[in-house]
This record gives C-alpha cells, structure tokens and sequence, in this order.
C-alpha cells in the first residue's frame, strides 16, 4: 500500500501544471490598461460633454451656439461621409475650439469582416484636410468593441473612449426633453462623459435639453470642458502622436 501511494504521489506531482485562469476582459481589464476610458476619477468639478454622429447642417450650428453662450466646450465624434457632406460645420466646430474625434467613416458597427483601417484612416484623412489637425480620440459606433478593434484602435494612436453609462442620454431616439434632462442633471458626477448626438435623422430634442442643462451644469459649478483635458485630471495613459 505505501508503495502504492508513494507511485501516486509522483504521478501527481509530476502532472503539469494548469495555466493560469486568463483575464476576464471586461470593462476594468481594459481600464486598467488604459485602452479604454469610461470617465475620469477626480474630486475637481469638471465634466466632458460628447456630440456623436455629425457634423450636421443645422444642429451642429445650434449646438455649438449654446456651447459658447455657457463658455462650454465639447468633444465631437464625427463620422467621415458627413464631412463629406457638410465640411463648413466641421471647420467651424474646431475653429470655435472644440475637440474633434474619429467616429469611422461610415459609421456601420464594427465587425469581423469590418476593414477598421480604412475606417479610421479615411475619416482621418478629412478631419486632417478640413481642420489642420489629427483627432486623438476614437469612439466605436454603438460603443461595442472587440480585443481586435481595441488593438488596431491603439496601434494607430488613438485612445478610445466610451461614455458614462448612467449619463447615455439616448437623444438619438428621440425619448423626451425631460427625459434626456433628467439623464444627465439626476447623474452628473465629476469626471463623468455625457453622450449627447449632433446628427439626428429627423426632428431632435438635444436643443432644447441642451437649453436648461448647460446653464443648470454651470451653476452647479461644474466646467465643461473636452475628453482631452479631461483626461489630464487622470493618471490617463495618452495615446500616440504621429
């Protein structure tokens, strides 16, 4: 019996050993690394307000119009066929100190077959031509990633961003001017990144919510402020410059 037992301890002991249990990557294994940021961790009374979608040939304007009534600015994540259509807006967003971000070209959702490149690098391409300027910052269409697109997204310089989730305000789907208000003032925090949308199919509500957060945000003492110089209240790691 001993020798038997003594046969099954080496055998044990001699079994290789199990890999360790791979990260599970989700939404801390990617902030941690710094590849992707939802909201910024800081006791400073700042708040980064996102336009997705545009440019578009009215409401853009409207936004950008109540943005420097309140000495607010914003980070717009533009889609490359609407610089296409409407260059002027875009010029005139980054001429009035806004931030500009990549958002795709075409702004279909990324998937397997999805040339993620060509997407960046096209909308790139008309941002630089346009503003004289290279976007740092990338959003994905409906905030889904992959392991692939965080990488390719990180390779060609970009740091990407995502959004606070309580303050998604949903105003693409047109849900209510309260509704879209009571998102953003019943959930603002420091350091958070609201999601509005400048491009809408059909009529929006974002004007007229926009009207009574952002006097509301600023007497609350927040500054509005971009997702870059968010990101500076944060031991953020920046994304490459070429």
């Amino acid at each position: 019996m001993r020798i038997i037992a003594a046969l099954c301890i080496c055998l044990f002991l001699l079994q290789p050993v199990a890999a360790s249990a791979a990260p599970k990557k989700d939404r801390s294994y990617y902030e941690n690394r710094g590849e992707i940021v939802w909201e910024v961790n800081t006791d400073e009374k700042v708040i980064a307000l996102t336009f997705d979608d545009g440019p578009h040939p009215k409401y853009t304007a409207q936004v950008l119009e109540l943005l420097k009534q309140y000495d607010a600015k914003a980070t717009f994540f533009v889609v490359g066929n609407k610089i296409q259509l409407y260059p002027d807006v875009l010029e005139q967003t980054a001429r009035e100190g806004h931030e500009i971000a990549n958002h795709t070209y075409s702004h279909a959702y990324i998937g397997r077959n999805t040339n993620i490149k060509k997407e960046l690098n096209t909308t790139e391409d008309l941002i630089v031509g346009k503003t004289g300027q290279r976007s740092q910052l990338f959003r994905p269409p409906g905030g889904f990633y992959n392991e692939r697109l965080v990488s390719v997204v990180k390779d060609e310089g970009y740091k990407m961003i995502m959004w606070s989730w309580q303050l998604d305000t949903k105003d693409w789907d047109t849900p209510g001017v309260n509704r879209i208000v009571n998102t953003v003032l019943k959930n603002a925090k420091n350091g958070n990144i609201v999601l509005f949308h400048d491009y809408i199919e059909g009529p929006t509500q974002t004007i007229a919510a926009l009207k009574i957060i952002l006097p509301e945000l600023k007497n609350r003492g927040y500054k509005l402020i971009t997702v870059s110089e968010l990101l500076g209240y944060n031991k953020a790691i920046p994304a490459k410059i070429h």
